[in-house]
């Protein structure tokens, strides 16, 4: 069953034809916290071949800590970020995995963690005051 997913306007749509990511890794990057606007992307990283995008989407390069250019792919009309593509790496794309459809993004495990070097220091695996939804 392939992967897919949407934007948050849902104008933007992907297939990705494997039944599960090769790695799903919480990034830490510099580059991700400042597209999620978080303190990491949670990204499902697939071979490249495999992903199709339909919908109007645009990508912006930046350069990578390889040198190389890293194509960041988001949906040109609400701006959801959907991937990274680094030419570093030109086989592989991570999608971002919130947005990949609810059933699926809720079977995600994941197995790793990149780039902790820029790791926010409060990051923690669990807080102390969780909340279901927000607090009241």
């Amino acid at each position: 069953m392939p992967l897919t997913g949407h934007c948050l306007c849902k104008k933007v749509t992907y297939t990705v034809e494997v039944d599960q990511p090769a790695i799903v890794a919480y990034d830490h990057c510099d580059d991700c916290q400042r597209q999620s606007g978080s303190t990491y992307s949670l990204v499902a990283v697939v071979p490249k071949d495999k992903l199709t995008i339909n919908g109007p989407s645009k990508s912006w390069a930046g350069k990578g800590t390889s040198g190389h250019a890293v194509h960041r792919v988001f949906c040109s009309e609400c701006g959801s970020p959907i991937a990274h593509d680094p030419d570093a790496a030109p086989e592989i794309i991570a999608i971002k995995a919130g947005t990949l459809d609810s059933e699926i993004k809720k079977t995600l495990k994941p197995d790793t963690e990149i780039w902790t070097q820029s790791k926010l220091p409060f990051c923690q695996e669990h807080l102390a005051k969780p909340f279901k939804g927000m607090p009241e």
